[in-house]
C-alpha cells in the first residue's frame, strides 16, 4: 500500500511540473501559470520578482477582485475575520486586494505552494456568497456542528511528509469511543477540489495517528455531487458526506 501511494504522489509531482509554465512580464516580473483551476476553469496564474534578497510572489489581486466583481461582498466583520484566519493559516498576507507572500531561494517552492493553496481556499470559501446567498457554506457547517454539539477545533494546519503545510477546516479530537476526525468542507465538489483534498490527506496521513479519519463535507445544496467525485474521495480513503444527509454522520462525529 505504501509503494502504491508513493507512486501516486510521484505522479502528482510530475504532473504539476509538466503543467507549470513561465513567461517574462515586463523587466522584473515572471508569470507562473499553474495547472490549478479557478471557478471559471481557468488556470491560476501568479507573479514573482526579486525583492530584498528574496522573492515576492503575488496573485496581483486576481482572486479577491474576481469575487468582488461577481457580487461577493467581503466587507462584513465575520467575512473579514474568516478571510484573515484563512490567509494566516498559509502565512499569506494581503496588500490592498492582492494576496502575496515573501520567499527565499531555499523555501520558494514551499511558499509558492502556500500562496496557491490560499488562493484556492479563499476562492472556494466565498464564491457562492453573492447578494442572493444568505451565508457561506463554511458558516453553515459551523452552525450545524454547534447546533448538534459536536466539539471541534477550526482551521488546523498540519505539516505533511513532503514538508508542505496543509490546512483543514476542522479537527475533532480523539475520544474514548472514536479516533481523531478531520473535516474539510468542499463548496465546489468537482475533480479538482477532490484531488486537492486527496493530496492533502495522502501527504498528511503518515504524520497523524494511524486510526485518524478524514471526512469531506460536500455542498449539494445547489447542484448534485458527481458520482466520480464521491468515488475519487473513497479511493483515497476519504469519507464523503453529502450536506443533504449530514445527519447520518452526526453520532459518528459527536462520539
Amino acid at each position: 500500500m505504501i509503494d502504491e501511494i508513493k507512486s501516486l504522489v510521484e505522479q502528482y509531482v510530475l504532473w504539476l511540473k509538466e503543467k507549470t509554465t513561465l513567461k517574462q512580464v515586463g523587466a522584473n516580473w515572471v508569470q507562473i501559470t499553474t495547472p490549478y483551476l479557478d471557478r471559471h476553469n481557468d488556470c491560476l496564474q501568479i507573479y514573482t520578482k526579486k525583492q530584498n534578497g528574496g522573492y515576492i510572489i503575488t496573485d496581483d489581486g486576481y482572486i479577491i477582485d474576481d469575487l468582488l466583481n461577481s457580487g461577493c461582498k467581503l466587507d462584513s466583520l465575520k467575512r473579514q475575520e474568516l478571510l484573515k484566519m484563512t490567509l494566516a493559516g498559509f502565512g499569506v498576507g494581503k496588500k490592498d486586494n492582492a494576496l502575496e507572500i515573501y520567499a527565499t531561494r531555499e523555501n520558494f517552492a514551499f511558499k509558492k505552494h502556500n500562496l496557491l493553496q490560499a488562493m484556492l481556499a479563499v476562492n472556494d470559501l466565498f464564491f457562492l456568497a453573492s447578494p442572493m446567498v444568505a451565508s457561506l457554506f463554511y458558516e453553515d457547517v459551523v452552525a450545524w456542528l454547534d447546533l448538534v454539539d459536536i466539539r471541534y477545533t477550526p482551521k488546523v494546519k498540519f505539516t505533511g511528509k513532503s514538508g508542505y503545510d496543509h490546512m483543514f477546516d476542522f479537527v475533532i479530537p480523539k475520544s474514548k469511543a472514536k479516533p481523531e476526525r478531520i473535516l474539510q468542507t468542499i463548496n465546489r465538489p468537482n475533480r479538482d477540489t477532490a484531488e486537492a483534498l486527496a493530496f492533502k490527506w495522502v501527504d498528511t496521513r503518515e504524520v497523524r495517528p494511524p486510526e485518524s479519519k478524514v471526512y469531506a463535507i460536500l455542498n449539494d445544496q445547489s447542484h448534485p455531487v458527481p458520482q466520480g467525485v464521491i468515488d475519487a474521495l473513497k479511493n483515497y480513503d476519504t469519507s464523503p458526506v453529502l450536506w443533504s444527509v449530514r445527519g447520518e454522520v452526526r453520532e459518528e462525529l459527536a462520539a
